[in-house]
């Protein structure tokens, strides 16, 4: 089972109409509301050539057999062992982990060793596939964080967009369900930034659907705000000022629902769904300053 032993309920949702569906495609073109992604892209892509080829790292260890099954690890050789899984976002069906190893310098610089984890996109791949994916992923880090100078009992997930919804299931999934050595609580915290949390909005949008294929049932399914959280460890959230009405209500909606995991809404004055990101590498920045609140490293 995908999310290890949890099951979504929640009303039956009314049907969307043609002009609901075409704002909707609008609210969650974040791409179209960013007129210059392209540029921030490759701003992305030269930092993150830059890390790969100056750092530390282990590239493309397989935590699986599919072809998407690989991460790259940037240890840090300092600190208190903690380590970070992030999960790229791209809707699921784009975008690699080589394109986000510009996190690695600023994160690594705190002592914080960053795994960025690629899976299967679709439509090779399910949503609920790549959720298993996610599981897999998590759990081959906490049995092999140790050999690359890592703490598996000071592991965090983090994700942004799509991949701020996996890192949301992460904190959903029974891990003792899933593999019975497995922790209950094998992440100690979750960072998700520019977030979706309930899938239904995505059903029907033409720029998404022949990719994700999703129908209603489906995406109930995978939607994190309408599962119980299976974990105490702490959620931070955040949402860029400059994102759409429906990013924010998704951010809202998970403080609503898991009101005993959210324990921050971290600001993001003038940032969009894209720049968000930046502010993860910025050690300036309320989103750096709460990544290390929440790993416990202010102190």
């Amino acid at each position: 089972m995908a999310h290890a032993g949890r099951t979504a309920t929640v009303s039956q949702a009314s049907p969307v109409s043609p002009s609901e569906v075409q704002r909707l495609g609008k609210e969650y073109d974040n791409r179209a509301r960013v007129p210059d992604h392209a540029q921030i892209f490759q701003r992305w892509d030269t930092g993150a050539a830059r890390a790969r080829s100056t750092m530390i790292c282990y590239l493309d260890r397989e935590y699986g057999s599919a072809p998407g099954e690989k991460l790259d690890i940037f240890p840090a050789r300092k600190g208190d062992g903690s380590a970070m899984m992030f999960i790229h976002g791209g809707y699921w069906r784009s975008m690699d982990k080589r394109d986000f190893s510009f996190l690695a310098p600023v994160l690594v610089d705190a002592g914080i060793s960053l795994i960025a984890v690629n899976h299967d996109l679709a439509p090779l791949a399910s949503i609920e596939q790549i959720v298993s994916q996610m599981l897999r992923a998590s759990s081959w880090l906490y049995r092999h964080v140790e050999q690359y100078g890592m703490d598996e009992e000071r592991l965090y997930v983090a994700g942004h967009s799509s991949g701020a919804h996996l890192a949301a299931m992460m904190m959903a999934a029974i891990w003792p369900i899933y593999e019975p050595d497995l922790p209950k609580n094998l992440f100690k915290g979750g960072l998700a930034l520019s977030g979706l949390y309930d899938l239904r909005p995505l059903v029907g949008l033409a720029n998404l659907q022949n990719d994700l294929r999703l129908d209603e049932e489906g995406a109930l399914k995978v939607s994190p705000a309408y599962l119980p959280p299976a974990t105490r460890a702490p959620v931070f959230t955040s949402v860029g000022e400059l994102e759409s009405p429906e990013f924010k209500r998704q951010n809202s909606l998970l403080a609503q629902r898991w009101k005993s995991l959210v324990a921050e809404n971290l600001p993001a004055p003038g940032l969009n769904h894209f720049t968000i990101l930046d502010a993860l590498a910025d050690r300036d920045s309320a989103i750096f300053a709460g990544t290390r609140r929440l790993m416990k490293l202010d102190r």
